[in-house]
């Protein structure tokens, strides 16, 4: 009797993932971020409520919040360290609840103790400041490194709704509630933050074999490295604050990459971002005679990175660090546009592609640190990135109004144009900038969220 050949079983290809907005993990991250982001920008929109209501003078809200700067910038890098050294979920539950105690003591200040606003500014600084390293290191604790850059832009975009719905949603609220309460409200999307996000650590423990995983993949794991090589059993003694911050600095520099970012954020934050800051209400009120230029602009800016976050979610440029370089520098077009005598449209066309090309530089540079920096020292770098885009905000604020009046708005806005324009591209000239990596990505390894038929894809 003759059978028939039996016909070779056909692999069935593999359904596609899950959407990481469909992982109740990723969601209670994505809760927590949102809460903080919102939480950290209503404070400075809640207190001009004060001060129009007169709980609060303009000198008391000028204090007040450079309070909140220093803490921020005194926090960051030790959150960083503490994010790296202890659980990425305690350093985000602790430093929220700081924050979140901040509210009512701003709430008891308000209109009594000009002193104790400023103790709880300075609270809610360091609170904000010490948990946004935790929280780049538990996304990746938490995101598989496939979906990382859709996550990011799933964030970014709830901040950037969060700034353009917010005003509206804080002006109806501030009907119906007084200063006081809102503050109390800043608070609560504070606990929010604090309780939302669960423990990460399973995805980073399936994942340790990327990039940057020689290094260690979980706090003590260099000191037991170490111990192994000298032969002992027990665990290294553990190197003080100082040496933890070294080490993540070292850590920073093995990245070329990484360091060119930094110089061509701190190009278009402390240069680009700030002109445009100081010369648009300028120019709306001096050149068009009306405040709808600063408000369309603004609002153009916002949606605009919306869209470029959508973009971003699903887009893999094959050269994806040439391509976030060129969005960044984009920003150029701002302040070009506030130079010339062009019809309000073009500069509110202008702050839009500024918006876009900001996501698409911020999304794929956070991914990249998430996948490149070692993941024991995740937190102390990226704290390195929030200090320096920080904390040389308000020194460019602060010359660059000087500047202005000793230079004229058209010089100023034209050297930072170009530089904005020159530092990112100089930039992506330097080794591993062109992918964000030390080494090309292999073009069979792509992000298992995109599309199959996207044929420029790479890995995120």
């Amino acid at each position: 009797m003759s059978t028939a050949p039996a016909h070779a079983e056909t692999k069935s290809p593999a359904p596609p993932p899950r959407s990481v907005l469909l992982d109740p993990a990723f969601l209670r991250l994505w809760a927590g971020t949102t809460a903080s982001g919102l939480a950290t920008w209503a404070l400075p929109f809640v207190l001009g409520l004060a001060v129009l209501h007169r709980d609060l003078g303009a000198a008391g809200l000028g204090l007040v919040l450079a309070a909140r700067t220093a803490g921020f910038l005194a926090a960051v890098t030790v959150g960083g360290v503490l994010a790296d050294r202890h659980s990425r979920r305690a350093v985000v539950l602790w430093s929220a609840l700081a924050a979140a105690a901040a509210a009512p003591l701003l709430a008891v200040g308000l209109g009594r103790s000009l002193v104790l606003m400023t103790f709880a500014a300075a609270l809610a600084g360091a609170g904000q400041g010490a948990c946004r390293p935790a929280f780049q290191a538990l996304t990746a604790e938490t995101v598989e490194p496939g979906q990382r850059q859709q996550a990011n832009a799933a964030m970014t975009m709830a901040v950037r709704g969060s700034t353009l719905g917010g005003p509206t949603l804080t002006a109806l609220l501030a009907a119906f509630l007084d200063v006081r309460t809102l503050l109390l409200g800043i608070g609560v999307l504070w606990l929010v933050a604090a309780l939302a996000p669960g423990k990460g650590g399973a995805v980073a423990a399936a994942t340790e074999t990327g990039p940057g995983a020689e290094a260690g993949a979980r706090p003590g794991s260099a000191e037991t490295a170490k111990a192994t090589a000298d032969g002992t059993t027990g665990p290294s003694p553990r190197a003080g604050f100082r040496a933890e911050f070294l080490e993540g600095i070292r850590e920073a520099r093995r990245h070329p990459w990484f360091l060119a970012g930094l110089a061509a954020l701190v190009a278009v934050i402390a240069l680009g971002y700030s002109a445009t800051s100081v010369a648009l209400p300028l120019i709306s009120r001096d050149r068009y005679g009306t405040e709808w230029v600063l408000a369309a602009a603004m609002t153009a800016y916002t949606v605009g990175a919306l869209g470029g976050a959508l973009v971003i979610a699903r887009l893999r440029p094959r050269s994806q660090g040439w391509a976030a370089f060129a969005g960044l520098g984009a920003y150029g077009v701002a302040p070009l546009s506030l130079m010339l005598p062009v019809h309000p449209a073009v500069v509110v066309a202008a702050y839009a592609v500024a918006g876009i090309g900001i996501e698409l530089f911020n999304v794929p540079w956070f991914t990249a640190t998430q996948r490149e920096v070692a993941p024991d020292k995740l937190a102390r770098v990226s704290s390195l990135d929030f200090l320096v885009s920080y904390g040389l905000a308000p020194i460019g604020l602060a010359l660059i109004a000087p500047a202005i009046d000793h230079f004229g708005v058209t010089p100023v806005l034209a050297a930072c144009a170009a530089a904005c324009f020159l530092v990112p591209a100089a930039a992506a000239l330097v080794p591993t900038a062109r992918h964000f990596a030390r080494t090309a990505p292999p073009a069979a390894r792509t992000d298992r969220s995109a599309p199959a038929v996207d044929r420029d894809e790479q890995q995120d």
